[in-house]
């Protein structure tokens, strides 16, 4: 795969968290370490924004930095300055059922600003955002072409899904629901 057909991928911390080192057998920090060193090998790269990187400094594992520190010197970090959308922000929580929900989805919605200016693809964990952004999308019609996907779900199909170009796949999109309702 060239580098102008990789796809730029936002990746939230708590993937650089939960990456393993070479040593890791545990399904999650494995899967988490193999997901980021096929994200490098197969040449897709990496967005990064301020809030994006200081979350991850914040908390990546010995192994992302490592990692992150190889994305750099090939140049496959693509670092986007002023991602913030406040418009996005106020739908975002104008359709929140709750303030938890709300407080829950403005801590990462810096991961929407991000994927909407690169090639709408956000790896995550967090299931529980997930779901509410996935209920949001019914409201705000600009995330729904977002893909999110966690690397420790179907692990097999994530690398797969990697090594043949990360193309938008519908049943990932924030939007899924609304096509199995109607």
């Amino acid at each position: 795969m060239s580098l102008k057909d990789s796809k730029k991928l936002v990746i939230d911390a708590d993937v650089a968290r939960a990456a393993g080192g070479r040593d890791a057998v545990y399904p999650k920090p494995k899967h988490c370490r193999d997901f980021l060193d096929a994200v490098r090998v197969i040449c897709h790269r990496v967005v990064m924004t301020d809030e994006i990187k200081k979350e991850g400094n914040d908390h990546q594992s010995n192994f992302t930095r490592t990692w992150l520190y190889k994305m750099y010197g090939a140049r496959k970090v693509e670092f986007i300055d002023d991602a913030l959308n406040p418009v996005l922000r106020g739908k975002i929580m104008s359709s929140a059922h709750s303030k938890k929900d709300c407080e829950a989805m403005i801590k990462d919605t810096h991961l929407l600003d991000a994927a909407l200016i690169a090639d709408n693809s956000i790896i995550s964990m967090d299931e529980t955002v997930h779901d509410l952004f996935k209920d949001a999308s019914s409201k705000v019609g600009e995330i729904r072409a977002i893909l999110w996907t966690n690397p420790d779900r179907d692990y097999d199909e994530k690398l797969r899904w990697l090594e043949e170009g990360a193309e938008p796949k519908e049943e990932w999109k924030l939007c899924w629901h609304d096509a199995i309702d109607k």
